[in-house]
């Protein structure tokens, strides 16, 4: 049983990754809203991890943050502010959530860091200015602090494709981007939460112990279209 600390898990990738941990592991969750699940293994603190101190923790194996942003507009209809705010909470919100955690990380069993980065940051995508910015950061934030950390602490990330969560209702609304990714995807959908949270939870396990440094794209090939 491993000690996990999920920043982000009341929604989304996020939420399913909680799901997935919480029958053997000891999960604490930090995010804004409370997740709409209970267990034994589950504990939640209700905050914003940009403006509040973390809570301490006595003991850390996993750190898994997933608060990201999609903000896409045109490069001139996007303000410097959109950049700020996304590097905010793409990567100073992780910045943040290592800094508080990584003593007591060094002390756990097998540990790991999980962030999240974006098949935008690897292609080149319209909208995608100010995302695909920050989390080129993220990537980079992963080489690194993969390089620093280890051989005591690995560092990566995954990067998915087009997920079905809240974040990408609007998009999926579209019906012409909603279908252009299926024609594009070799697996011909779109991704669910569970497609991410797998690869997560491996990455967080012991059979991933001589990984590190990496961003793994998760897209169902939509990158090798």
């Amino acid at each position: 049983m491993k000690n996990i600390v999920i920043i982000g898990g009341s929604k989304g990738i996020g939420n399913e990754i909680l799901k997935q941990a919480i029958e053997n592991n000891k999960v604490t969750n930090i995010s804004r809203n409370l997740p709409e699940v209970s267990h034994p293994n589950l504990t939640n603190y209700q905050l914003d991890v940009l403006s509040a101190e973390l809570p301490d923790i006595d003991q850390v194996d996993v750190l898994i943050y997933c608060p990201g942003s999609i903000n896409l507009k045109p490069i001139m209809s996007l303000v410097i502010d959109d950049f700020r705010n996304d590097f905010e909470i793409n990567v100073i919100g992780a910045v943040k959530s290592i800094q508080k955690y990584l003593p007591t990380l060094k002390k756990g069993t097998n540990p790991s860091i999980i962030l999240f980065s974006t098949v935008a940051a690897k292609l080149g995508m319209p909208f995608h200015a100010s995302i695909a910015t920050a989390k080129s950061g993220v990537e980079g934030l992963v080489k690194s602090l993969g390089a620093e950390l280890a051989p005591t602490v690995r560092v990566n990330a995954i990067a998915p494709g087009f997920v079905v969560t809240e974040q990408t209702q609007k998009g999926r609304d579209d019906q012409e981007h909603y279908k252009a990714v299926i024609d594009r995807t070799p697996f011909s959908r779109w991704g669910n939460p569970d497609d991410i949270a797998g690869p997560a939870m491996f990455l967080a396990s012991d059979q991933a112990a001589f990984i590190t440094g990496q961003t793994i794209i998760v897209d169902g090939g939509y990158s090798i279209g």
